[in-house]
């Protein structure tokens, strides 16, 4: 089971955090919890190194392919990605002494849900009138 701080949704766990901002408002909770995933990503750090993991070959990197990317140090590179894990968006893996990242895709997904322009959601397989 992974970690999570207090307060963090679990949009990794298989349940929907909430609609489409179109369908319905959010409430006070729902904000709370998607503000806290949308501000690891806030930082441009944390969404170079989110791209950077997402892009990788194989869709995983080691700690070791990130840290020569950026001129910071290596405790920093480590609270960022610990950030990024905290906000359910990555998950990380040891293998001897390095740790391998990779980006949980269905989280990315139900962010995206929640953004979707219409009530549709951006899973859906209908085709509008525009992309017939």
């Amino acid at each position: 089971m992974s970690k999570q701080a207090p307060g963090v949704p679990s949009l990794d766990g298989g349940i929907e955090c909430c609609s489409p901002l179109v369908a319905e408002p959010l409430s006070g909770s729902q904000a709370g919890e998607l503000a806290r995933v949308f501000k690891a990503m806030g930082d441009p750090v944390r969404l170079r190194l989110l791209s950077l993991i997402a892009s990788h070959a194989g869709g995983e990197a080691c700690v070791c392919d990130l840290t020569d990317v950026f001129d910071l140090s290596g405790p920093t590179i480590s609270h960022h990605l610990k950030v990024l894990r905290e906000a359910g968006l990555i998950a990380g893996e040891r293998r001897g002494t390095w740790v391998y990242y990779r980006v949980l895709p269905d989280v990315l997904g139900r962010l995206a849900d929640v953004l979707a322009p219409t009530s549709v959601g951006r899973r859906s397989t209908t085709k509008t009138k525009a992309t017939r």
